[in-house]
């Protein structure tokens, strides 16, 4: 028996999300119905983390154990030949029976792609949030040095966040502008709920003259979710890279 760790890349577009759902099409059962056929057997995957509905990735990581006799150089290309045409497996490698996709995760980036032209783009209406309004750079990034460090996100997730201890530590926040694009990029060592998607709406506010930057900071202390910015929407958002130990 072998292990296996996939990088794997997804148009989230078409998806209910990663997970499992009943009547649903998500790229965990897409994956899995792939690797059953292929085995003759039930298999599981197990990933760094769950993706909401119309959420991406470009560096989703998952893993599963294998009997069959198949070269390491021939998985991709098996596997690639029979999902669907909006999900992807990058790399393929065979890793110690001890690796966990998802609880050997050191740290994860996410980027969120903001579309800046005046009139929306139909072409990119999937995969970027159309904002043409004016923002502040300078003060969304004087925010995000708020941000950065381990704090308690209480006001930055979901009401929906099942996990009690919500302590995170945010290592980066880059804004960077790519043509007409804004990229946000968050780099952390765990990310809450619609944690990343809050972040973005509340970088949006602050942008906007609607939120100060200093104020950043008595948000993150009120542990209080309506004081933080709205969700940006789905669409934006991209699982971009999953970081272990080696």
């Amino acid at each position: 028996m072998k292990r296996l760790k996939c990088i794997v890349a997804y148009d989230g577009s078409l998806f209910a999300g990663y997970q499992v759902q009943p009547e649903k099409r998500t790229v965990q059962s897409e994956i899995e119905k792939v690797l059953t056929q292929m085995h003759k057997r039930k298999i599981t995957i197990y990933a760094s983390g769950r993706t909401d509905a119309q959420v991406h990735a470009e560096g989703q990581v998952i893993h599963f154990d294998t009997d069959l006799n198949i070269p390491l150089n021939k998985w991709k290309k098996a596997l690639n030949s029979m999902l669907p045409d909006d999900i992807v497996i990058k790399y393929v490698s065979e890793v110690d029976s001890e690796f966990h996709a998802r609880f050997n995760v050191k740290s994860k980036e996410y980027r969120y792609y903001i579309d800046r032209q005046e009139n929306r783009n139909p072409f990119t209406r999937y995969y970027a949030y159309h904002y043409p309004y004016k923002l502040d750079y300078m003060k969304m990034k004087e925010a995000s040095h708020y941000l950065i460090g381990t704090h308690d996100f209480t006001s930055f997730c979901s009401a929906k966040t099942e996990v009690e201890d919500k302590v995170r530590t945010i290592y980066n926040i880059d804004l960077v502008e790519e043509g007409n694009q804004l990229v946000l990029t968050f780099k952390g060592n765990g990310f809450l709920y619609n944690m990343v998607r809050i972040l973005v709406g509340t970088l949006l506010d602050v942008g906007q003259g609607k939120i100060d930057p200093v104020d950043i900071k008595a948000v993150l202390e009120s542990k209080s979710r309506p004081l933080a910015g709205k969700t940006a929407p789905a669409e934006g958002l991209y699982l971009w890279q999953v970081f272990y130990d080696n």
